[in-house]
């Protein structure tokens, strides 16, 4: 059972491994000066604790999250949100981010003043090119390459967390960002939000069903136990990394005009760190490894994505749409990843809280009995007041900022949590109740 578990707990740790699992902790590290330590426990809650949640109350239900929204909320807003989901993890934001990251990362800083918009084009090219003949006939060999370099790559990016904690961990902090000295906890959560990992649980789970069913059980007890180590295993890697990416960002010597710049903070402390701690020769290492590790990534998404897609929507061919992502990828990924970060953050506050209401639902309706029109009007309350709360900040409405505001738990930007708790209360009193035995 621990063997079975820990396979797949690394396998999935593979999958999961990505270009925003990199950036963001040293980011925060770099933002969040001397408030450092809520900031990363509010990351890692959003970023890892949330997505865990996700994954095994996925992996409980062999039928899906699919099954799950269908029958507790509607078949129409199950399709709504798992084709939003995917477009998320898939070619609006998490696509394009692999191959900006891996250019960023591993590819500019060689480059040095010959970087710019030219070389990000033809590196994109050459990029989405090959990944796109990769999904289009998906070969075991990408996949084994990607597990070996996945586990190979987070080795070394141990070891340079544990070499830049010795070197650096004496530097003070830098001076924390205005929301992370109003709320430092508020902000690590929505940062957590960034690495599309709680998102992205809502597809892996079915991967997850899948690989546990080859390794076989005598029991269902033992498959349960087995679930649960593997989300053990999964959040103690990525805790460790995300925890040593943020301290290392925390304590790293940033120039001032880096801190005042767009530059990504993250890219700045990984390639910079690489560079001062292991030497140049280790930034070529670094290149190849990030790019390879994020390249994998984007076929294995584009794949997944194209297969949805062609499943829920069979009128349309899968070569089609991993054509289609392929181009809105490539294309997206000419913007940058400054911009490419800022144009997902909304689109994520309105997913995100949407996500971990429909597994708080899961969860409480696997103990009792839950009113269908209960379980709808909760996800209303929730979907209206994310919505909302994206409305008053990205178009500076100040009265609905203000009512926004005045929600229980908003200033740790939670403001989506009361509604959400009031409606389960009331679920459990409504009529026309479901049972999850009745599945």
């Amino acid at each position: 059972m621990l063997r079975k578990g820990s396979l797949t707990g690394l396998l999935l740790f593979g999958i999961f491994f990505g270009a925003g699992n990199l950036i963001f902790p040293p980011a925060l590290g770099a933002q969040s000066g001397s408030h450092f330590w809520p900031a990363i426990a509010g990351f890692v809650l959003s970023g890892v604790g949330i997505a865990i949640i996700t994954l095994i109350v996925g992996t409980l239900n062999p039928k899906g999250y699919i099954h799950e929204i269908s029958r507790k909320i509607a078949p129409w807003f199950a399709i709504v949100y798992l084709v939003a989901l995917y477009l998320s993890i898939g070619p609006f934001f998490a696509i394009p981010r692999t191959a900006t990251v891996s250019y960023e990362v591993g590819i500019a800083p060689l480059l040095g003043q010959s970087s710019g918009r030219l070389s990000l084009f033809v590196f994109t090219l050459v990029y989405f090119c090959l990944a796109y003949l990769i999904a289009l006939y998906p070969s075991k060999i990408l996949d084994s390459i990607g597990r070996i370099l996945t586990p190979v790559f987070a080795i070394l990016i141990v070891v340079l967390v544990v070499l830049g904690a010795l070197k650096y961990s004496g530097n003070a902090p830098q001076v924390a960002t205005e929301a992370y000295q109003a709320s430092a906890f508020g902000q690590g959560f929505l940062e957590g939000y960034n690495t599309l990992d709680a998102l992205a649980s809502v597809a892996f789970s079915v991967i997850a069903v899948t690989t546990l069913n080859q390794l076989g059980f005598t029991s269902k007890k033992e498959y349960i136990k087995t679930i649960w180590i593997v989300g053990i295993v999964v959040a103690i890697g990525f805790s460790i990394l995300y925890i040593g990416l943020g301290y290392l960002g925390n304590h790293f010597p940033i120039p001032a005009e880096v801190m005042a710049s767009d530059a990504n903070k993250g890219v700045y402390v990984l390639s910079e760190a690489t560079k001062a701690i292991l030497g140049s020769v280790a930034q070529i290492f670094l290149a190849g490894m990030v790019t390879v590790t994020c390249f994998t990534t984007t076929a294995g998404l584009i794949v997944s994505t194209g297969e949805f897609f062609h499943n829920t929507f069979p009128k349309i061919s899968y070569k089609v749409y991993a054509t289609l992502f392929t181009l809105i990828g490539f294309s997206i990924a000419n913007l940058g990843l400054s911009a490419i970060i800022a144009y997902s953050l909304p689109v994520l506050m309105i997913l995100y809280p949407i996500t971990i209401t429909i597994v708080l639902i899961v969860i409480v309706n696997k103990f009792t009995q839950l009113s269908k029109p209960g379980m709808q009007l909760t996800m209303f309350l929730v979907s209206l007041v994310a919505i909302a709360d994206v409305l008053s900040s990205t178009f500076k409405l100040a009265g609905l900022a203000n009512i926004i505001k005045h929600l229980p738990f908003a200033t740790q930007s939670l403001p989506w949590l009361l509604p959400a708790v009031v409606g389960i209360v009331l679920s459990l009193f409504l009529p026309n109740k479901q049972s999850a035995k009745e599945e």
